[in-house]
């Protein structure tokens, strides 16, 4: 198959392959944004619910494919799954003859198994990029027959020898946002303003509203509650009773189902509370900001376990499993952190210490030695 750009010059032909999450789209996202910024053309193939986060590639570039994921069930419902993993696979050898790419680089989730499946059958060169600790499902199917595995993380699990000689540790690549917002953490004064970031990854969390801000409202010093000023995510439909809790309570607080300029919100932050995705441990790493990360219980694998050893271990984040994860005892540890502000600036050092500022330039480079 022709491909679309030269050996010797010109842009380069890329595909991203991404779905389902933010947090795969966000890595793509940011590969996209290097790429594009040397003059490489970048197309993604994603499906409906990975399209919702898509607002960085261009409108001609991103192409909807159908995907599902495979999960237990009856027969019938597997057949229902199997044949729409083969439409897409179709439409994406429809695409691969049309854009004609240079490599394709899948990033999780099942709606990348068709673009890749199409480009490794194509004999286009093909990678995948994994954000978790613990390779994912998707991934570990592309992981036999892709040319070349990024990481996020040196020991990811489910990967054997064979396999694991294909793996090059890039990092996981945050958005250009994400570094424009960077600056040096300042831990709050005495009697000044303690600003707190509350959110639950690309989707929200219903546990934050259901837990965070009875936490608040319980602490039992006066003094620290009132110098809170909150900033949290929330699910639409838990709005209304979260802000009514706030109030009552004399917090100030500034709620949304989905902030745009989040990434300048943590920098803001004194304290983030938060779910331990990839992309969340990602940014809190790179910004540098002091963190309690509530892993998902039940996420495959306990990946978001897994992902938050990244801060914990070194000392950038607490965790709170969530069987532990009630208004009393996060009443507790915030109480400990917001009165400590050295060990807070201790935290935010070592969360720094533990990013990848340079994740993006790593992955563009990985790509490039695909051709």
């Amino acid at each position: 198959m022709a491909r679309g750009g030269s050996v010797t010059g010109g842009g380069r032909v890329f595909v991203v392959a991404a779905g389902g999450t933010g947090g795969h789209l966000f890595a793509g996202e940011a590969l996209a944004g290097a790429l594009m910024a040397d003059g490489h053309s970048v197309h993604l193939i994603t499906d409906e619910r990975g399209e919702q986060y898509a607002k960085a590639f261009k409108a001609g570039n991103i192409h909807v494919v159908r995907s599902d994921t495979i999960r237990g069930g009856s027969p019938i419902a597997l057949l229902i799954t199997f044949l729409r993993l083969g439409l897409g696979f179709l439409a994406s050898l429809g695409l691969m003859l049309r854009i004609r790419p240079d490599a394709v680089i899948g990033f999780g989730g099942y709606p990348s198994m068709p673009p890749v499946f199409a480009a490794w059958f194509s004999r286009i060169p093909t990678a995948i990029h994994e954000q978790n600790a613990v390779m994912g499902r998707a991934n570990r199917l592309l992981s036999r027959f892709v040319r070349a595995i990024a990481a996020s993380f040196p020991d990811a699990a489910y990967l054997d020898g064979k396999v694991r000689a294909k793996m090059t540790v890039t990092g996981n690549p945050v958005r250009q946002h994400v570094i424009d917002a960077v600056k040096p953490y300042k831990a709050p004064e005495a009697d000044g303003p303690l600003r707190l970031v509350v959110f639950g990854g690309s989707q929200g969390a219903r546990i934050m509203s259901d837990v965070v801000p009875g936490a608040l409202a319980g602490l039992e010093e006066e003094s620290l509650k009132n110098r809170l000023q909150v900033v949290q995510q929330c699910r639409e439909e838990d709005l209304v009773r979260v802000e009514a809790i706030y109030r009552n309570a004399g917090i100030a607080a500034e709620l949304d189902a989905f902030f745009t300029g989040l990434p300048a919100l943590l920098s803001d932050a004194h304290l983030v509370i938060s779910r331990s995705g990839a992309s969340s441990v990602a940014e809190l790493a790179v910004l540098g900001r002091p963190s309690i990360l509530v892993p998902l219980k039940h996420s495959l694998d306990q990946d978001q376990k897994a992902n938050a050893g990244l801060l914990v271990e070194p000392g950038g984040a607490v965790m709170i499993v969530q069987d532990e994860f009630t208004p009393a005892h996060l009443s507790t540890i915030v109480t400990e952190l917001l009165r400590d502000p050295v060990r807070l600036s201790h935290m935010a050092a070592s969360a720094k210490n533990a990013g990848h500022a340079d994740a993006a330039s790593r992955l563009k480079d990985f790509a490039l030695r695909l051709l």
